[in-house]
């Protein structure tokens, strides 16, 4: 028998759930994170430039390229790991090697990213991360003392991770190098793979609050375009109750609001749409570190909860804000174009009534009419009858006048009889 035939998709599909692998490294090591988004238009960007620019970067150290079409690719540049992602608005490149600089953070450690290969870039900088990863010190008074050094301690957030393997710190602040920091202590024990997931959730926390911000971005643009239009929509329901202004000029104006809020609907649907599955994805991703609280700072969650949660908020109601007014504005329209059919009606009645009294007034003319015209075909045809007649009159011994006077009835009813006749046939 033949083999089972297999769907094409079938070996694409199962190393999609392989595609994206954590990274495994071990402590102490240091971790530069860089995501570059276009700014207009990601979504539909032409890929090849950023294939090309991660070529150019692996030509440098004489790695090997990647697949055509590939959509992560990970390659060894001397004594670093490069770990390369493509996503649907933004590309990210994660260098990681053993061990840590003297100084913390230090600015020179982002230098593994060429200026020039970085100028080149096909977009912009939407983040870029540096994190240290230290094995956890036995005293505790160590670690607070290091975070008091390296972070802001109004913003810092601190959570025990994955009972207890880790230590995770970060206060959600650009330094003066451009990066957000990151500190890892880890426990004893704990195996590369998890410290890889620990990296790769902090890396993917931070890339979606940034990119989720965006939408927060163009909720507050919109803003004073959608107060100016709700204003000018009640006013049009106002000027409606009161019948100021004629329906036809209002229902002009509300068609033009209407059209301005589906356009604006329209161009804001898919930034709003992505920023409620990169929130979803930031929830996701701080949930799964099953965080504990640490030496009581806040955790992560109850940062997002007071910093990133009341922003996220104001994009969904933006959201429905939008979404309201426009149905605001087309219960109104059909409303008013109910009204207008409704005082067309009543114009279309009165007219069909004007046109019923001029049939009338036109019948009873046409009556008249007909009236008179049987008088004079009677009063010539009487008279025509009168002078074939006379000969007769003197046989008969009657006088003209006479016989004029026989001949007027009969002639008349004649008359009437034709034109009657007449008017069924028409009829």
């Amino acid at each position: 028998m033949p083999p089972i035939e297999d769907h094409p998709l079938r070996y694409q599909l199962v190393n999609e759930l392989h595609a994206r692998p954590f990274p495994t490294m071990q402590s102490p090591c240091t971790v530069v994170y860089l995501a570059i988004k276009q700014p207009s238009e990601a979504v539909h960007r032409d890929r090849t430039l950023d294939l090309r620019h991660l070529t150019d970067l692996l030509d440098r150290h004489g790695a090997p390229h990647p697949q055509p079409g590939a959509t992560h690719h990970s390659a060894q540049l001397g004594r670093h790991m490069l770990k390369w992602e493509q996503h649907t608005e933004f590309v990210s490149y994660t260098l990681y090697f053993d061990g840590v600089s003297k100084r913390a953070f230090d600015p020179v450690d982002f230098d593994l990213f060429p200026n020039d290969w970085l100028a080149q870039a096909p977009g912009q900088r939407i983040t870029s991360l540096m994190i240290r990863l230290e094995p956890r010190p036995a005293e505790e008074e160590a670690i607070k003392s290091a975070f008091a050094d390296w972070f802001v301690p109004e913003s810092l957030a601190v959570s025990s991770v994955l009972d207890d393997s880790a230590i995770m710190a970060g206060d959600f602040r650009i330094d003066p190098a451009g990066h957000m920091r990151f500190a890892v202590f880890v426990s004893d024990g704990t195996g590369s793979q998890r410290i890889g997931r620990v990296v790769q959730r902090i890396c993917e926390i931070e890339t979606y609050r940034a990119m989720s911000m965006l939408g927060f971005s163009r909720a507050r643009g919109l803003s004073p375009s959608i107060g100016a239009l709700d204003a000018h929509l009640s006013e049009m329901m106002a000027q409606m109750t009161g019948a100021e202004a004629p329906a036809e000029q209002t229902l002009s104006q509300l068609l033009t609001v209407s059209a301005e809020l589906e356009a604006m609907a329209a161009r804001a649907s898919f930034r709003f749409g992505a920023t409620g599955a990169y929130e979803a994805l930031v929830n996701q991703r701080i949930a799964l570190l099953r965080e504990v609280r640490y030496g009581g700072f806040q955790t992560f969650a109850e940062f997002m909860l007071r910093r990133f949660e009341p922003a996220m908020r104001t994009v969904k109601s933006t959201e429905q804000r939008l979404v309201t007014l426009a149905d605001r504005a087309r219960r109104a329209g059909e409303l008013l174009r109910t009204r207008v059919d409704v005082e067309r009606s009543a114009q279309n009645q009165a007219l069909l009534e004007s046109m019923d009294r001029r049939a009338d007034l036109a019948l009873r003319l046409q009556h008249t009419v007909e009236g008179l015209s049987v008088v004079a075909i009677s009063y010539y045809a009487v008279s025509l009858a009168s002078y074939a007649l006379y000969p007769l009159a003197q046989v008969l011994s009657v006088s003209k006048g006479m016989l004029t006077a026989l001949l007027t009835l009969p002639v008349v009813l004649l008359v009437w009889l034709s034109v009657r006749q007449i008017r069924k046939r028409l009829h």
